[in-house]
């Protein structure tokens, strides 16, 4: 654990960079970091014994990831701020040098060979002054170099203790997935609003050739089975948190590259990402769709489809109700080392994110900006 002192030390020689920048000092985020730990640690821990370990789970996923993010905002700051002291003080340390040779060439000593010189006493007379002028100017800066290299000294130990903690969590966040994994695989408590016909939604897995078709299609079967009339969702319109820990790639009828224009928002994710429902949902589809990958959509509620598209592994059955918040999957990619992870966090919390998932709403059958509904 990240010693007390360490934090301590670390808050105070901080506490001027943070008052002249928005960003939270290093130890800010490694306290954050290691409360998220310490708390998924706990519901790790609890979660075999939870009533729902299906949620149990999902939590402790959503704690990780928490934490892990946090873990990274600390280590690019350390890095930056050890980086700034750095270079700061090879500047000063130059210039310091060059005024300590300058001191000694003054020797303004009392010697009486000094004093007798036709300009010996006048030189001696101004090198005691200059001294004077420049001591107290010197001290002040041998007191700040002092303590920018023990701030630095602190931060690469903050680092070293903070990698045996983020060691672990790497660990424990995929024994959680695993054993998600497993829980959905085997659960049997959600409510089903309708018994899916296999059969039939092949029948409409072959006659589309694009998703839009196929989530029209599913649209149109409310209609013809008569189900159930959903809740009303218009108050629910831009409150929707993103499904997945992410940053907004490509927006609604953005071109791609090759100028490819989707209905929907493409995020960047982090690899082994859970990406959860944002709303009690009805589970309509579940499973592979052409070159989407797996794909689960959704009805939250009536006329209104959420896709998502490009999942490496998907849960739920369709047919299900699930409520808001539950996992319905995990992103590709394999979990980063130790040494990775570090990496990826000193170049910016930007990188690593590899992974993309691509959302949709659907309002009576057509695609509307995600950014109606949608927080971000």
């Amino acid at each position: 654990m990240i010693t007390l002192r360490a934090l301590g030390l670390i808050l105070g020689l901080c506490a001027a960079s943070a008052a002249q920048s928005q960003d939270a000092t290093p130890a800010a985020l490694a306290e954050a970091a290691l409360a998220q730990f310490s708390a998924a640690q706990s519901q790790l821990d609890a979660a075999n014994a939870a009533t729902d370990r299906v949620k149990a789970l999902t939590g402790v996923i959503k704690a990780y990831e928490s934490g892990l993010e946090a873990m990274r905002a600390g280590l690019r700051q350390a890095a930056l701020r050890e980086s700034e002291i750095e270079s700061a003080f090879q500047n000063e340390s130059g210039q310091v040098a060059n005024l300590l040779g300058v001191l000694i060439n003054l020797r303004p000593d009392a010697s009486p060979a000094a004093l007798v010189h036709p300009t010996g006493p006048i030189g001696h007379a101004r090198a005691g002054m200059l001294v004077a002028a420049i001591t107290p100017s010197m001290q002040a800066q041998t007191e700040e170099l002092r303590t920018r290299l023990l701030e630095v000294s602190i931060l690469r130990e903050l680092e070293g203790e903070a990698l045996v903690v983020l060691e672990a969590g790497l660990k424990n966040v995929q024994t959680a997935r695993t054993d998600l994994s497993q829980a959905m695989s085997t659960r049997t408590d959600l409510p089903r609003r309708f018994v899916a016909d296999p059969e039939r939604v092949q029948e409409l897995i072959n006659g589309s050739e694009t998703l839009e078709s196929f989530a029209s299609s599913l649209a149109v079967m409310d209609v013809v089975d008569g189900l159930s009339n959903l809740p009303d969702l218009e108050s629910a319109k831009g409150t929707w948190p993103l499904p997945v820990q992410s940053r907004l790639l490509r927006g609604f009828e953005e071109p791609d590259a090759a100028g490819v224009k989707r209905p929907g928002w493409v995020l960047a994710a982090r690899p082994l990402s859970l990406v959860v429902t944002p709303w009690p949902a009805t589970i309509r589809y579940q499973g592979a769709f052409l070159d989407y990958g797996n794909v689960i959509i959704l009805e939250p509620g009536n006329d209104v489809l959420l896709v998502i598209a490009g999942l490496e592994e998907v849960y739920g059955d369709i047919g299900s109700v699930i409520p808001a918040g539950s996992a319905v999957g995990l992103m590709a990619g394999a979990s980063p080392d130790l040494e990775a992870f570090v990496t990826n966090a000193t170049q910016g919390t930007g990188a690593g994110l590899t992974e993309t998932l691509y959302i949709e709403v659907r309002e009576g059958g057509k695609p509307v900006d995600p950014n109606l509904w949608f927080t971000q």
